[in-house]
């Protein structure tokens, strides 16, 4: 695959489901997790046209550590339950963030940062036979009220996919 493509005109929820099974051909064969986390932070920046910011924070050690995006330079280290990173990964569930301004704690890597949304990403582990936080998936943007349940409930499959990667 060359590109990632949408149908022109479409709304955002059909964007999100013609996108699911791009990125499933871009990964299929590829072991290397930094490549495919790559290529679907490039591929989610081209998918959502609200974004500023599209990118992974990998759990390492008990915190999140920048990975693969598409944007300005960000921060590179996150502790549980701080920022919406944090907390989403601590909570393990989605986070919308309208405003970010309104959102105690939040970590104003790029000041422009207006919205946010976080999906944590979870990985089958056999030996426990439970879900994984492996690493979340934050998207920003400097438009206030940039994401909402439809972006949450694109986004939900494609964290999905992204957990059967090899972490």
């Amino acid at each position: 695959m060359e590109s990632v493509t949408f149908e022109q005109g479409v709304d955002k929820g059909t964007r999100y489901r013609e996108l699911l099974p791009q990125l499933a051909s871009l990964f299929e064969g590829e072991p290397d997790l930094t490549a495919n986390l790559a290529n679907a932070s490039a591929a989610l920046r081209t998918c959502i046209r609200a974004t500023s910011w599209v990118g992974f924070y990998v759990m390492k050690q008990g915190e999140l550590v920048l990975g693969p995006f598409q944007g300005n330079v960000a921060c590179v280290r996150i502790s549980l339950g701080r920022g919406v990173c944090g907390t989403a990964a601590q909570e393990r569930r989605t986070i919308i963030v309208p405003d970010v301004e309104r959102f105690a704690g939040h970590i104003a890597c790029d000041a422009g940062s207006r919205s946010e949304i976080v999906l944590p990403i979870f990985s089958r582990d056999g030996a426990q036979a439970r879900d994984r936080l492996v690493a979340v998936l934050d998207v920003d943007s400097y438009e206030v009220g940039a994401f909402d349940d439809i972006d949450a409930a694109g986004l939900a499959p494609i964290a999905k996919l992204l957990g059967t990667l090899a972490w």
